[in-house]
C-alpha cells in the first residue's frame, strides 16, 4: 500500500519553536503513518529531541499545529489531553527512570497516573512488560542503579509500553549501548512493532537502526523536515548535509553491513 494511502496518525503543520532569539523549528511540517517505523535525523541544533517534545505535549511550539489520532493538541481541554495521552508512551533518553522506584514501581508510574487498578494487578501488569521487553523476573525488583544500560532502556520501554500504547515515542533509543547491546534492541523494536501493531517514532543518529528498522526517514535541517523518504531515498540526495551524513564512512560501513545481513537473509529464504 502507497505511503500516500496510508493513515495518517500523526499531522505537524506550519510548527514553529523557538526558546529566546532562537528559532528551532519554522513552518516545519510532517505525517507520521500508522504501523510505520520513522527515525527523525538531523544535525546537532536542529531541535530532534524538541520536536518529539512538542508532539506529546511537553514543549509548547510558538506557532503551527500538532494533530493526533484527528485531534488537534492544542484544543483539548485537560480531560481528554489526558486521555489522549494514555494512546502512547514515550522512552527519553538515559531511560529516565525514577531512580527511588524498583524497575516494577517505575512501569506502575503511568497506571497510577490514568488508571485505577487494585496493587495485585498493577503488580501482574508490571511482570508481562517486564518479560515483554526481554528482562527476567529479578529485574523487577532491582533499582535503576543495579542495572546495566542495556537493562536501563529495556526497563524505560517497558515503562512506555504499560498502557499498551499505539505510539511509542524513542529519543535515541540506542545511545550508549555497545554495538551488540543496540542491535539487539532494535530487533526488540522491530518485533514489537510487528507483535503490538505499533507506531514507532525514533530520533537516533544511529545509522545501523536507521538501515535495519526503520521505514522511513525524515531529515530536520534549515529548521524545517527538510526531506523523507526510504534509506534508497536519502542516498539520492543532493543535499550537502544529507550526502555527508549517508554517504560518509560510518554510512558506508553501515550500509556495507546491512547489505551483508539481507544477502545472508536471502540467501537463507
Amino acid at each position: 500500500m502507497a505511503a500516500d494511502k496510508r493513515d495518517v496518525i500523526i499531522e505537524v503543520r506550519g510548527l514553529k519553536n523557538q526558546f529566546g532569539k532562537q528559532v528551532v523549528h519554522e513552518n516545519l511540517d510532517l505525517d507520521v503513518y500508522r504501523g510505520e517505523v520513522i527515525g527523525i535525523v538531523g544535525g546537532s541544533g536542529t531541535g530532534k529531541s524538541v520536536l518529539l517534545r512538542s508532539i506529546v505535549g511537553l514543549n509548547t511550539p510558538a506557532a503551527g499545529d500538532v494533530t493526533v489520532f484527528g485531534q488537534r493538541i492544542g484544543d483539548l481541554s485537560a480531560d481528554d489531553r489526558q486521555l489522549l495521552e494514555q494512546r502512547w508512551g514515550v522512552l527519553f533518553q538515559q531511560g529516565a527512570l525514577f531512580s527511588g522506584l524498583t524497575v516494577a514501581q517505575n512501569i506502575q508510574v503511568p497506571m497510577r497516573e490514568h488508571l485505577r487498578l487494585p496493587e495485585a494487578l498493577m503488580d501482574e501488569i508490571a511482570a508481562v512488560k517486564i518479560g515483554l521487553v526481554g528482562l527476567g523476573p529479578e529485574a523487577g525488583p532491582k533499582f535503576p542503579s543495579e542495572l546495566s544500560g542495556g537493562m536501563i532502556k529495556r526497563a524505560g520501554l517497558a515503562r512506555a509500553l504499560a498502557l499498551d500504547p499505539e505510539i511509542v515515542f524513542l529519543d535515541e533509543p540506542t545511545a550508549g549501548l555497545d554495538p551488540i547491546g543496540a542491535a539487539a534492541f532494535d530487533q526488540l523494536i522491530l518485533q514489537l512493532k510487528e507483535t503490538l501493531g505499533l507506531t514507532v517514532f525514533m530520533v537516533t543518529h544511529d545509522l545501523d537502526s536507521l538501515h535495519a528498522i526503520c521505514d522511513r526517514i525524515a531529515v530536520l535541517a534549515e529548521k524545517r523536515v527538510l526531506v523523507t523518504g526510504t534509506m534508497d531515498d536519502m542516498l539520492k540526495q543532493d543535499h550537502p548535509w544529507i550526502r555527508e551524513y549517508f554517504h560518509g564512512p560510518r554510512a558506508r560501513a553501515a550500509t556495507s553491513a546491512w547489505e551483508g545481513e539481507r544477502g545472508k537473509a536471502k540467501v537463507a529464504d
